[in-house]
């Protein structure tokens, strides 16, 4: 097993309650004696909480919970989501972090977490890792006035699990491991799921084998796990002892290929048709203009609805068209075959549209059925629409029955992620 063991120098940074965390360093609070909670107050205690501060957390309370299941008498600070703001600190991180190493030696994970192979700096600082750590974290809390969490391992996985497994409980938040520390500090974990990638799922079936600490996994037999899970078998069993092959210069090599455009909203509200076909409106433009952006034409067209909660219900349908388009009437007028075929006169609380079997924008061949012309001014008008949102924000040019009460389309776009900007 030794052939298949990396022996790099890898930080695995996550800060920490970043959304949170964020809102006490702009008001000067401190994350660790405050009751912050970053959530939408205004769409009532159903709406989801995003993030807590690190004393919520200390006190048991999840990340992710509903408003109403916030314990009561916590006199919560509660901060309104500020997508834009996060964003601008993540970037400003990131400065931070290529101001110590290069671009190809940084891999970002999320918005909040990063990992950074420090291998080839170490001599020219002439610090060890642990001291790079520091180093890091400093310059991040001293620019920021946010506090970081770090992993330190001879790989990837080494460095996340001594970051989710040790670093959030050691008083200098960093936490290092090396391959001797795997039977001492990985093996005795449990639940399973408390490892990386071991889902609820994945766990329950490892605990039908008898298999209940990590280092069952890594004592149980390798070929086993391969005929009963196939490759992912295989893999969890190198992780629990601490081996991947992964390195962060070559996942930089990936690139991630969209194989639909699509999106779906949640109304805030009972719609019905016509006010509905206003929303499917608007959400077409949308995904048609990504397709634009991005100089593909689709093929099929995907149109789901979801009824509210009291009826329940709803349903999912496509057509594949006889040849693929960019077109927004066509890809609307599609959408409105699909709802007129299947809707039934239930109030409508979710919808949603994707655009599938993607292909280059190449030549179009016009049927003897269609307007050449028409279809030739109506790409002209959005590419001009396009640029005009480019320059000047999603919202500098809209169709004028977006002034219409029925309209979500502004408010859309002055968010971020579905949450405000």
């Amino acid at each position: 097993m030794e052939q298949y063991k990396l022996y790099r120098h890898i930080l695995c940074i996550d800060l920490k309650s970043f959304y949170a965390s964020v809102e006490c360093a702009v008001s000067n609070l401190d994350p660790f004696t405050t009751p912050l909670v970053v959530a939408d107050v205004s769409r009532g205690n159903g709406s989801i909480v995003l993030a807590v501060s690190p004393y919520l957390k200390k006190m048991g309370m999840p990340s992710r919970c509903r408003i109403h299941e916030i314990p009561p008498n916590l006199n919560i600070i509660f901060r309104m989501p500020r997508m834009e703001l996060y964003l601008e600190y993540s970037a400003k991180i990131i400065e931070i972090y290529l101001r110590f190493i290069s671009e190809e030696d940084l891999y970002i994970y999320s918005v909040d977490e990063a990992f950074l192979d420090i291998t080839e700096y170490m001599s020219y600082y002439k610090k060890t890792d642990l001291e790079m750590a520091k180093m890091v974290l400093d310059a991040i809390y001293t620019e920021t006035k946010l506090f970081a969490t770090c992993g330190i391992g001879p790989n990837m996985l080494m460095a996340k699990l001594a970051l989710d497994i040790e670093s959030k409980k050691a008083p200098d938040f960093i936490g290092r491991w090396t391959y001797e520390d795997v039977p001492t500090k990985l093996w005795p974990v449990e639940p399973l799921s408390e490892m990386w990638g071991i889902g609820s799922n994945m766990e329950r079936n490892l605990n039908r084998l008898g298999l209940r600490k990590i280092g069952d996994i890594a004592a149980y037999d390798v070929k086993t796990l391969k005929k009963i899970f196939g490759v992912l078998g295989e893999e969890l069993y190198y992780h629990t002892h601490g081996i991947d092959m992964s390195l962060i210069q070559s996942k930089k090599d990936i690139r991630t290929v969209s194989k639909s455009y699509g999106m779906g909203q949640t109304l805030f509200s009972d719609y019905y048709p016509p006010d509905v076909f206003q929303i499917i409106r608007e959400m077409t433009d949308d995904v048609t203009r990504r397709l634009r952006l991005a100089k593909k034409v689709a093929k099929t067209i995907h149109l789901g609805i979801g009824y509210s909660k009291a009826t329940g219900g709803g349903f999912s349908r496509q057509i594949t068209l006889e040849q693929p388009t960019s077109s927004e009437s066509i890809i609307y007028q599609t959408c409105l075959s699909l709802f007129k075929t299947y809707y039934d006169d239930e109030p409508i609380r979710r919808v949603h549209i994707s655009l599938t079997s993607l292909s280059k924008n190449e030549i179009y061949q016009f049927s003897i059925f269609e307007d050449a012309d028409q279809i030739l001014r109506e790409h002209s008008l959005y590419s001009a629409m396009d640029e005009i949102k480019f320059k000047y924000g999603k919202n500098s040019v809209n169709r004028a029955s977006s002034e219409l009460e029925s309209s979500t389309v502004k408010a859309r776009n002055k968010m971020i992620g579905g949450h405000h900007a």
